[in-house]
């Protein structure tokens, strides 16, 4: 006996045996599988040569059907067109007859309408010379009121002319009456003037007289005072003399300094006057900007309001048009599904 019979002959453990269970398990599962997908795959076949069949036979017996329907329609709109002639004679008799009743009448209405008209221009004509009549009264009137006029304004004016002329000639009286006096009194007052001026001159000459004597003796003493009092004070201020003239120096320098400062600043002050001018120049001009910018847009608003407005107006035509579209539609599709079903 060989190896492999004798490990066959050997026999199973429980794990061993449940792999095999296990594996015999899954074959059945995929022949299941495998017979399953075949009879699918059989069944779609055969419903789709079914189908396609069924297909053919629907055809064949739609355009049979259609044959028979077309004959039964075609006879009955024979009998329709028969009718539909017959109604459209009788209509077409009430017609005539209307229309003659109707030309009857607009011939009535001509002659109804003419002698109205001319009643119209009758009386039109009437009115006019009525019209002018009265424009006449009135023109009559408003000339008689403006001659009335004039001649009022003609007087008075003649009244306040006159009235001027007196008042003028009262004024100039009383101009040269006030010239005379000024004259008058001016003279008197050169004379008592010169008389005084005469009276004070000779008065003022004693006294200068008088008064010379005096002032050559005092003159005489303050000269040697001075001569004393300059040499003293020349020992005395030498170095302040030194200092001063420094100082001086230092003093029409600064002086020429701030006569630059202060052109320097009347320059400023002027580019300032100059800028404040331009400032409220472009204040007015831009306030004027805004005022047009305000306008325009209170106009843009305005045409916005009624853009809106009539957008809207135009959704709500639109809407009520597309409702009775809807409608309209609903109906003719009502009655082609009752055509199809007939």
């Amino acid at each position: 006996m060989s190896k492999k019979e004798k490990k066959a002959k050997t026999p199973l453990s429980d794990e061993e045996q449940l792999l095999l269970f296990q594996q015999k398990l899954l074959a059945e599962e995929e022949m299941a599988k495998k017979k399953e997908r075949l009879l699918s795959q059989f069944l779609k076949d055969k419903l789709a040569k079914e189908e396609h069949n069924s297909a053919l036979n629907l055809n064949k017996i739609n355009t049979q059907w259609r044959t028979v329907l077309r004959e039964v329609k075609t006879r009955e709109l024979h009998k329709d067109i028969e009718i539909l002639s017959q109604t459209f004679e009788r209509v077409v008799d009430c017609k005539d007859s209307v229309i003659k009743s109707l030309a009857k009448d607009l011939s009535e209405a001509e002659e109804q309408y003419a002698h109205a008209l001319r009643n119209h221009l009758h009386n039109v004509d009437q009115l006019l010379a009525l019209q002018r009549r009265r424009l006449n009264l009135l023109e009559e009137s408003y000339n008689m009121e403006l001659e009335a006029l004039t001649k009022e304004f003609e007087t008075e004016r003649k009244t306040i002319i006159d009235q001027h002329e007196k008042e003028i000639h009262y004024l100039q009286d009383v101009f040269m009456a006030m010239e005379q006096n000024y004259i008058d009194s001016e003279y008197e007052s050169k004379l008592e003037f010169q008389s005084m001026w005469d009276d004070l001159k000779n008065k003022n000459l004693e006294e200068k007289h008088f008064l010379r004597l005096q002032l050559e003796n005092t003159v005489e003493d303050l000269w040697r005072r001075f001569q004393e009092a300059l040499k003293n004070y020349t020992d005395a201020t030498e170095d302040r003399k030194i200092a001063f003239e420094t100082l001086k120096v230092k003093d029409e320098k600064s002086s020429k300094e701030i006569e630059a400062q202060m052109k320097k600043i009347q320059k400023l002050q002027d580019a300032i006057i100059i800028s404040k001018g331009k400032i409220m120049i472009h204040s007015r001009d831009s306030e004027d900007q805004n005022q047009y910018i305000r306008n325009d847009k209170e106009l843009v608003l305005v045409q916005l309001r009624k853009l809106k407005a009539q957008r809207t107006q135009a959704r709500a035509v639109s809407q009520e048009n597309l409702v009775k579209l809807t409608l309209e539609s609903n109906a003719t599709l009502k009655a082609l599904r009752k055509i199809v079903d007939k």
